[in-house]
């Protein structure tokens, strides 16, 4: 496995060698970076076009100045070495600085996206699979097929349109018509038939229940004022934390292992506790704080499973533990929800918190929470967007995979020994299912520091995209093109090494061989 790992790392390093090198070629070929200054009339413009054409090395052949390039560049993969240069760009900036905080927008307006858009699509692809040919399948391949046509610009100035400006104006007065009542009703109640099973009586009633429910809450909400003043309080996050318990036990092991149902019960209780006991805490969070959470939470659980015990104590220690993540994240989300009028209230806001360009207000004063809101209510739409136009391919490649999986000799098998039909899904189908997909998930996480240019655009974030697209027009920019493929190529390469370890992991039958 380490050979194999160092012959891939080797390989990886001559390949981005080789296609730096005809990067920097085609970048200088492709325009003179000198070219604003020739059309200037400004007087010491002779000193200027002198002064970038020294900053940028351009009396040096580009192969040559390639290889000084690559001499810099080489310093930022040295650890502790506090020498990296990229070089400076057409105004004499260190490429560095506009390269960090371009992947620092990037990886705040793409990471989600594209997380959710793996998880949401694969799930909804085999679910699909699972109801080859129902309702169900036919809405799904419907739905995926028409994010997957939609134009970005166009999907992300709609959102823009109802989900920021019509929602802010909602937000006026947050009280639902009895028109919006009835639609979202009836909306709601088709949804619950199409993931029903059964006949006409039992799929009426769903729809029904699923309408009712619907119109009751809408009418709850808009009568407490819950959009201005939101909150879900101990009752909501011990509901939710029990269902989240039987459903992730379902998931993990069956509702038949008691020990893990009890696991993962038992952590419901204790992240009620920790509703009230940690209170005092959360007045000095910050993301550290969040992720030390998320580790006490995972140990929590995991001890909690271990001395439940059971015939398979490893299945009580992962529904514990996940339900411990999921009540700990339930808690945070409360807070949140507890600080929204302040953040709503707030003078830079000024009633309209569901931004539609930026990353940030700009000079909004308030804690940890109140900013963190505002980048949270900044990324929402951008996020939406890219992840509706992303997840159709999950989608559709899991659906495929699974539907050629559940044909195979093996699970036709797995079904006559008798095993239950959550076993042969989550343990035989489903972990195969998703072989074909490390190819494509790894390549997207590779490629989502790249940036989506489009989507940049429109809500008026500067990252890699942007700034890749800048330093080549109007004026050729060099130095930010080439930090810009070198990043994106270093992300990319690792992680299809990573979806070659990671067939090893999915499927015994694969072994890396040096």
């Amino acid at each position: 496995m380490v050979t194999y790992i160092v012959r891939r790392l080797i390989a990886a390093v001559l390949i981005l060698l080789g296609a730096s090198f005809i990067v920097y070629q085609l970048t200088a070929l492709s325009g003179d970076p000198l070219a604003d200054l020739r059309e200037s009339n400004n007087p010491n413009k002779e000193a200027l076009m002198a002064a970038r054409a020294q900053a940028l090395d351009l009396g040096t052949p580009a192969p040559l100045r390639y290889f000084k390039w690559i001499g810099g560049a080489a310093q930022c993969l040295i650890p502790f070495a506090a020498k990296c240069d990229l070089g400076v760009n057409l105004v004499g900036a260190p490429v560095t600085e506009a390269l960090g905080r371009a992947m620092g927008q990037t990886i705040l307006l793409v990471t989600a996206a594209t997380f959710l858009a793996i998880f949401i699509g694969i799930a909804l692809g085999i679910i699909s699979a699972l109801r080859q040919y129902s309702a169900l399948d036919y809405g799904v391949t419907f739905m995926a097929f028409l994010f997957f046509s939609l134009p970005i610009f166009w999907l992300a100035v709609l959102l823009k349109e109802y989900g920021a400006i019509g929602f802010n104006d909602f937000l006026k007065n947050p009280v639902f018509s009895p028109a919006a009542i009835v639609i979202a009703s009836i909306f709601m109640g088709i949804v619950v038939v199409v993931f029903m099973r059964g006949g006409f009586v039992r799929r009426a009633i769903g729809f029904v229940i699923g309408a009712a429910v619907t119109a009751g809450l809408m009418a709850l909400l808009s009568a407490t004022g819950w959009f201005r003043n939101p909150g879900l309080g101990p009752v909501l996050i011990v509901l939710f934390g029990v269902a989240a318990a039987f459903l992730v036990t379902q998931l993990v092991s069956g509702i038949r292992n008691r020990r893990a149902l009890y696991s993962a019960l038992i952590m419901v209780a204790v992240g009620l506790i920790s509703y009230y006991a940690l209170n005092p805490l959360f007045g000095n969070m910050s993301w550290w704080g969040i992720f030390a959470g998320a580790v006490v939470c995972i140990i929590i659980g995991c001890a909690v499973g271990y001395f439940m015990g059971g015939y398979d104590r490893g299945q009580s220690m992962r529904a514990a533990s996940i339900t411990a993540l999921l009540m700990g994240g339930l808690v945070v989300l409360d807070r949140f929800m507890i600080e929204w009028p302040n953040y709503f209230d707030n003078s830079r806001v000024r009633g309209r918190p569901i931004a539609t360009i930026g990353s940030n207000t700009p000079n909004l004063q308030g804690d940890w929470w109140i900013q963190t809101t505002d980048t949270f209510t900044h990324l929402l739409l951008p996020t939406i967007a890219l992840m509706l136009v992303s997840l159709a391919g999950y989608s559709r490649y899991s659906r495929a995979s699974m539907l050629e999986i559940m044909q195979q000799d093996y699970i036709r098998t797995a079904r006559a020994k008798g095993l239950p039909e959550r076993t042969v899904v989550m343990r035989h189908a489903f972990r195969n299912a998703l072989i074909p997909l490390a190819t494509l998930v790894a390549f997207d996480i590779g490629g989502l520091i790249g940036g989506a240019v489009v989507t940049e655009r429109v809500f008026a974030f500067t990252g890699m995209g942007d700034l890749f697209v800048h330093s080549l027009v109007p004026i050729p920019d060099p130095n930010p093109v080439m930090g810009t493929f070198l990043v994106i190529g270093i992300v990319a390469l690792i992680f299809n090494l990573i979806a070659d370890l990671v067939y090893s992991v999915l499927d015994p039958r694969v072994r890396v061989k040096a």
